[in-house]
């Protein structure tokens, strides 16, 4: 598994710790973050999200094409009366003005804040008399969204739904309210180390690039950010060529096909995206301190990685396991946590975005040990790198993910969120069905391979606490592009 938020501004973990949907075999990115809930549908027993089996469901997965163009990924299920479904659209966060991060997120945050000729106070009164689930995020390359009801109030679901992505108001009220969210949460980041660690680690890997920004912005640019921007970032990046669209439920083609067109048919046809170049992110090894009085220091590291188009990719994927991604499996875990006791989890995991990719890492530590988790950390990453894993921990490990894919996808929510991540990730439609001998198909010799590529140059690490215990190399050059 991998998901952005482990690390608090969209940043990855593999295996454990977060369980929204992301491509192996599942990952949120989410790099995404879902800021409200309908409370009945939260808690209603009686809307726990269908089960699906993924063996059925790979083979029930089609693509559906509405009357007017638009194309869905979609499994009829009517185990219960339910209907999931999550859509992206192409842009994301990397869409954002240079001077103004945090716009994608603030519009993710007020488009449920009253639409069409419903203010705020009633669209929320519409959506828990329903019991309808609504929600949206902004991950770097995307602009997600999720809703879920129960089948026989779907008409007004979809609706909603409409009226929030064609006539958002962005009333000067809410957004004030909004904003002051934002700017509070973004305060209370000042003293976390972990999102120090994670927004230092992005400004050390992709410098200057879309890739470096907070994806929920900063204290300087938050109360820059006018409703023209929010405007503006609907009308370029809400239209239809970026639309992806994941539907799983009872609910029949046809009638499917009518509520696409119903949500989405008016959008604009063309996004107006600014063009995001490719990024390799800077080069190991780098060590960077920011100071912070905690008495838990907090250690990232992390590196180049591999882009989901790899070839080489599953082999990265299988051998990350090993190493970071496994929990109390990794030789991570068990060479600092089990063997030395410096920390209560270690873990380290993949991150693949559109234009970029890398692994990164985390743990915490007390302060006076600090240096001893990175040596360990080091040491483990040096080893694996030269010599890869054994043939035993490569047939564990591919052993653990055919297997954890299975239950990955065990209900119906899990299941969109994961057939729209394998088209954004551009895999081919029966995916699930090839997956295991994907798998399968890893050699020792791929995995040292992709284990010396990964983590051969050693390692970017930025330490957070009361006093680095080794000397902070200064941050090198930025992330140079590629082509």
């Amino acid at each position: 598994m991998a998901g952005e938020e482990a690390f608090g501004d969209g940043l990855s973990d593999q295996g454990h710790h977060r369980h929204q949907a992301r491509g192996e075999a599942f990952v949120t990115y989410p790099f995404l973050r879902t800021r409200r809930f309908a409370l009945a549908f939260v808690t209603g027993a009686a809307l726990a999200l269908a089960a699906v089996q993924p063996s059925q469901a790979a083979a029930k997965i089609q693509r559906l094409v509405s009357p007017g163009g638009i194309e869905a990924w979609f499994v009829q299920d009517a185990t219960v009366p339910l209907i999931a479904m999550e859509y992206s659209f192409a842009g994301g966060s990397a869409q954002d003005p240079k001077d103004k991060a945090g716009v994608a997120n603030l519009v993710g945050d007020l488009l449920d804040e009253g639409s069409g000729d419903l203010d705020s106070k009633t669209f929320h009164e519409r959506l828990d008399r329903r019991a309808i689930e609504l929600s949206f995020s902004a991950t770097r390359d995307t602009f997600r969204g999720s809703l879920r009801m129960l089948r026989d109030n779907k008409d007004e679901a979809f609706d909603l739904l409409r009226m929030a992505l064609t006539s958002p108001h962005f009333d000067t009220a809410d957004v004030e309210r909004i904003r002051s969210q934002v700017i509070s949460g973004l305060r209370r980041e000042t003293t976390n180390p972990t999102s120090l660690a994670s927004r230092k680690f992005l400004e050390v890997a992709f410098g200057d690039h879309p890739y470096g920004r907070q994806t929920n912005g900063t204290l300087d640019s938050v109360p820059t950010v006018t409703v023209a921007d929010m405007k503006d970032y609907v009308g370029r990046v809400l239209a239809k060529d970026g639309l992806k669209v994941a539907v799983v439920g009872d609910v029949d083609p046809a009638t499917l096909g009518k509520l696409l067109d119903h949500t989405f048919g008016s959008l604009p046809a063309k996004a107006n995206l600014v063009p995001v170049p490719d990024v390799e992110a800077a080069k190991p090894p780098q060590r960077a301190f920011v100071p912070l009085d905690v008495p838990q220091t907090v250690i990232t590291f992390g590196g180049p990685g591999v882009k989901r188009s790899d070839p080489n990719f599953m082999a990265a994927y299988v051998v990350n396991h090993i190493l970071g991604g496994g929990g109390l499996s990794s030789r991570l875990y068990r060479e600092v946590r089990e063997k030395r006791g410096l920390a209560y989890s270690v873990f380290e995991s993949l991150l693949w975005m559109e234009h970029s990719a890398v692994f990164i890492g985390n743990t915490g530590t007390r302060a006076d040990r600090a240096g001893d988790t990175i040596d360990a950390i080091e040491k483990e990453v040096r080893r694996i790198a030269e010599e890869g894993p054994t043939q035993k921990e490569l047939d564990e490990a591919k052993s653990y993910l055919k297997g954890s894919q299975m239950l990955a996808l065990d209900t119906s929510s899990k299941l969109a969120q994961a057939l729209l991540q394998y088209q954004q990730d551009k895999l081919p439609i029966d995916y699930i069905e090839k997956r295991n001998a994907i798998v399968d198909a890893v050699t020792l010799d791929d995995a040292k391979a992709a284990a010396k590529r990964l983590w051969g140059q050693g390692l970017l690490t930025v330490v957070v606490g009361r006093a680095p215990q080794a000397a902070a190399q200064p941050a090198a050059a930025p992330a140079t592009k590629s082509n």
